[in-house]
């Protein structure tokens, strides 16, 4: 199990985070979890442990300061009134700050969904990163400044997915290999948060759990960490 602990973000101001460390933390790479619109929930937290499991310092930020929810309504609510910039640039490079000053050689970066963009924002603006993940989640592409990404990529995408269209992978794919970026992207035939295995629980038509899908792409996911990373 995890713990709450406080660090530091560049401008000195103090966020919070869910922080899992694995049976050998000393020296262990790290790796920073990035929430769902939802808010830092049990399913995250879950996301982190399993990669404690994998011996990995897991550390995700609560960039919703304590707040979480289960209604799609109020979900949307936070995410829109979250500052994308500051929470990619301040929070999230914070967080793997802090996992370097702490122990860890190496920092991987990865969420979903909400979290998804946010890693991509966070690929471009957190220069200490050594690998990011991002799963079916994108910025407005004109926020990606692929130039800037210096780290290798690996992408999860739904081809049925509703709330990030596929169109806008195929655009995305378009720029990263225009700047020349180390990325790989994967498709799946799903729909949004594929990989969430409580997804089916909201009710919500865009939201389907593929197992088959989640498995591959964790499987893809810690291949692509242990080569970065370890």
């Amino acid at each position: 199990m995890g713990q709450m602990i406080e660090f530091e973000r560049p401008d000195g101001q103090t966020a919070q985070g869910y922080l899992v460390e694995p049976d050998q933390p000393a020296g262990s790479p790290g790796i920073v979890v990035i929430q769902e619109w939802w808010g830092v929930n049990d399913q995250i937290k879950g996301v982190a442990e399993k990669l404690a499991a994998a011996g990995y310092r897991a550390l995700v930020p609560d960039l919703y300061r304590g707040e979480k929810t289960v209604e799609a309504e109020e979900a949307e609510h936070l995410m829109t009134e979250l500052d994308f910039g500051d929470a990619a640039g301040q929070d999230v490079r914070g967080a793997v700050q802090h996992l370097k000053a702490s122990g860890s050689t190496k920092v991987g970066v990865t969420g979903f969904c909400m979290g998804g963009a946010l890693s991509l924002l966070a690929a471009v603006h957190v220069p200490e990163h050594d690998a990011t993940v991002v799963w079916y989640g994108y910025p407005p592409l004109e926020y990606v400044d692929a130039n800037q990404i210096q780290a290798p990529l690996l992408g999860h995408w739904g081809t049925r997915d509703d709330m990030f269209p596929i169109s806008g992978v195929d655009e995305l794919e378009n720029k990263l290999e225009a700047a020349g970026v180390n990325y790989a992207f994967h498709r799946y035939d799903a729909k949004h948060a594929f990989a969430n295995e409580t997804a089916d629980s909201y009710n919500l038509p865009p939201l389907e759990h593929n197992p088959e899908a989640a498995e591959l792409a964790w499987e893809r996911t810690m291949g692509f960490f242990e080569r970065h990373l370890k």
